[in-house]
């Protein structure tokens, strides 16, 4: 039962993290279920797999309903989603291969990287500046590749990443925020599909397991976060969201730094 509430707990905070930044669903998730998962004895050989798995199968249903409601506020750029999607899904898939091939050990290493740089992007206040227009065809597909390989690899549903590439080409930060939760929705869909596969005929996962995503820690995400991340995407209208995203950063460094301590 203690699980139970824990997956109820992390779904609560990351549907509204996700809404209300769009990113940091996964960046809390994955870290937190990677912690859950070692509690429970699972494989340690399997634990960030399923922990990234899990992960991205839960964004499916957190990105479909922030968007809707980011979709109602007009700010989703619908023809960004459809320019980037097929390099979205093609990176997606293959992220999702290589991550299979890794050890827990290279994927735990890698993502603590990513966190201590989104963090520091965050406290910094880095921003790329507007200084060109969105690509062509070509140059989409590539950009949505890299989101969507990099995106499988940690285990998220590409915020980080997208928002400020859409910022970069000059799409204000509102309609940026709105435009990744739906983008996040195709890197969830192959991603979760490319776990599931992938992870299908190992040996030894824990019961409940399909492939690398472990269902009852998904069913707990989801019931959770569906209900939040309506109501975080809602205040991203009206809170001051930068000042937020330094109190995000901190406890970024603190989940990064705890996963780090847990390599040894």
């Amino acid at each position: 039962m203690e699980f139970w509430l824990l997956y109820l707990a992390t779904g609560v905070f990351a549907g509204f993290l996700a809404g209300l930044l769009g990113v940091g669903g996964g960046l809390v998730i994955v870290p937190v279920l990677a912690f859950i998962f070692a509690a429970q004895h699972f494989p340690e050989a399997q634990i960030m797999h399923l922990a990234l798995g899990t992960s991205l199968a839960s964004i499916m249903f957190t990105s479909i309903s922030s968007l809707r409601t980011h979709h109602e506020h007009g700010a989703v750029a619908w023809r960004v989603v459809r320019g980037i999607a097929p390099g979205i899904v093609i990176g997606t898939l293959a992220g999702a291969a290589l991550a299979a091939q890794l050890s827990t050990h290279f994927l735990k290493v890698f993502f603590v990287v990513f966190l201590y740089y989104v963090a520091t992007q965050m406290v910094m206040n880095i921003k790329p500046k507007p200084s060109r227009e969105l690509p062509g065809a070509v140059g989409m597909f590539a950009a949505g590749g890299v989101i969507g390989a990099v995106s499988s690899l940690v285990g998220i549903g590409g915020g980080t990443l997208s928002v400020p590439f859409m910022t970069w080409c000059n799409i204000k930060l509102h309609q940026s925020i709105g435009t990744s939760a739906a983008i996040g929705f195709p890197i969830a869909m192959a991603g979760a599909a490319g776990y599931v596969v992938n992870g299908w005929t190992v040996a030894g996962l824990p019961a409940h397991s399909l492939g690398f995503v472990y269902l009852p820690a998904l069913a707990g995400l989801v019931v959770a976060s569906v209900l939040t991340a309506p109501f975080g995407a809602r205040l991203a209208h009206r809170l001051p969201v930068a000042r937020l995203k330094k109190f995000f950063a901190l406890l970024l460094y603190v989940l990064g730094t705890r996963m780090l301590v847990s390599l040894w």
